[in-house]
């Protein structure tokens, strides 16, 4: 009579842990999986704080978070400033559905400048900061041809007095702190032109309309 043979418990189990570990390394090693990893590593990267004080709007837990490089110099951004973020300030950011990360990435000495001021007129007070970045992006044209009188007159339109903003001008450890958080974002978050939006960790780069934010935001707010 052939009998049966032996059911042994360890071959089952070791079986198992075969099977479990093959599961594991496929997940780990798709193309999702590793998508998923590679975009919370970005997304890690981008809210990793700056040299520079943080300066945004909306409420901190909201659902999405916008974070948008900008140069004072550039056309597009100028045109996403005045065209595109007011509809997304009323919209989204009022509204506590997203917040805003403004992000400073001057492409010449001009826009730098203009960071600077903005800053200190500014003085970590987003909404101050705001009004003073509006104004510069509606005289771009005049900044770019007559930087010096340009920030001389948006700093007295703010308050400030010619010396005040030669002193402003003249803080070389907020200039090294604008230069070390450029370079962060070109060498760490590849960021190569202005604007670049990130949401939620998403590098989006170039001019995108409001139904081209509202096309990414309105699945994230559904999740």
């Amino acid at each position: 009579m052939r009998q049966l043979p032996t059911f042994r418990w360890e071959h089952t189990l070791n079986a198992y842990r075969h099977i479990a570990f093959a599961a594991l390394l496929a997940l780990t090693c798709s193309p999702l999986a590793s998508s998923a990893i590679a975009q919370s590593a970005i997304a890690a990267a981008v809210a990793r704080p700056v040299s520079l004080p943080e300066i945004s709007i909306g409420p901190e837990n909201a659902p999405v978070t916008i974070t948008e490089y900008s140069s004072l110099t550039c056309p597009h951004c100028a045109a996403f400033g005045q065209n595109v973020f007011p509809m997304l300030r009323s919209k989204y950011i009022d509204a506590g559905k997203v917040r805003f990360v403004f992000r400073e990435f001057p492409l010449d000495i001009k826009a730098a400048a203009a960071s600077i001021l903005a800053r200190c007129i500014g003085k970590s007070e987003p909404e101050k900061y705001l009004g003073a970045v509006e104004m510069l992006f509606k005289l771009q044209d005049r900044l770019v041809a007559q930087t010096k009188d340009t920030l001389f007159y948006v700093g007295k339109m703010h308050g400030m007095s010619v010396e005040d903003v030669e002193t402003c001008e003249k803080d070389q450890t907020q200039f090294d702190k604008l230069n070390a958080d450029q370079q962060y974002a070109a060498q760490e978050l590849k960021v190569t032109s202005t604007p670049t939006f990130f949401i939620n960790g998403v590098r989006l780069q170039g001019a995108l309309s409001f139904e081209e934010f509202e096309e990414r935001i309105k699945p994230l707010l559904n999740r």
